[in-house]
């Protein structure tokens, strides 16, 4: 018989920059699968550090990468236990936002996902109906439970799609139907892809910043 029980635990995060009276855009950025926080929050080091903060959440799961047990990665979720799991890391992402003590209205709040931190972002907002003034999609599944309902609360919310054309993970067919998807729910959504594959383009980051 399978049990469960609730327990108090500790995960880190990183962050970028420093937060003051300049800055201008505070980034909740998710990193994909096979991440840590501290290699991914790297890829925003282009960005004005006296305007923009970063704040990098740490995937709960870690596992090794090689047969070497040398290299380390991490994962949100996974197909088991899924429900509970969710619940574990929007609890967190909850914790981290209270930890930090920013007022997310006096900022341009800006809420990005790679690969699979797509489905952990927008489950955030959704669930939590938490505002933010873009939300960043780069290479990643929209959630099947999600519609247009779940963010009214943010009737002014910015989105942007963006993909790699020679993505090998996501056939194109399937990336259409989730741009049709997308242009349904948010009729405002910009399409910024790129001519690579499965990667996040750090030069495209001020195209996301400026759309």
């Amino acid at each position: 018989m399978e049990k469960s029980t609730t327990y108090t635990t500790t995960n880190t995060y990183d962050t970028l920059n420093t937060y003051s009276s300049t800055t201008k855009n505070i980034w909740l950025v998710f990193h994909g699968i096979g991440y840590l926080s501290r290699f991914f929050v790297r890829h925003f080091k282009s960005l004005s550090p006296k305007e923009n903060y970063i704040i990098c959440p740490q995937a709960p799961s870690k596992y090794y990468k090689d047969k070497n047990y040398k290299h380390v990665g991490a994962s949100w979720l996974t197909k088991e236990n899924t429900n509970i799991e969710t619940k574990n890391v929007l609890n967190y992402i909850d914790s981290i936002i209270e930890s930090e003590t920013i007022d997310l209205k006096k900022v341009n709040f800006i809420v990005l996902g790679y690969s699979q931190g797509v489905s952990i972002a927008t489950r955030w907002l959704a669930n939590r109906k938490q505002f933010c003034h873009k939300l960043i999609m780069v290479s990643g599944v929209f959630p099947k439970e999600l519609s247009a309902i779940d963010f009214n609360h943010i009737p002014n919310l910015k989105t942007i799609h963006s993909v790699g054309l020679t993505d090998s993970i996501f056939d194109s067919k399937n990336v259409t139907i989730q741009e049709n998807r997308l242009q349904h729910y948010f009729p405002n959504t910009k399409f910024i892809n790129h001519g690579g594959d499965h990667i996040f383009e750090t030069k495209l980051l001020n195209k996301y910043l400026l759309a």
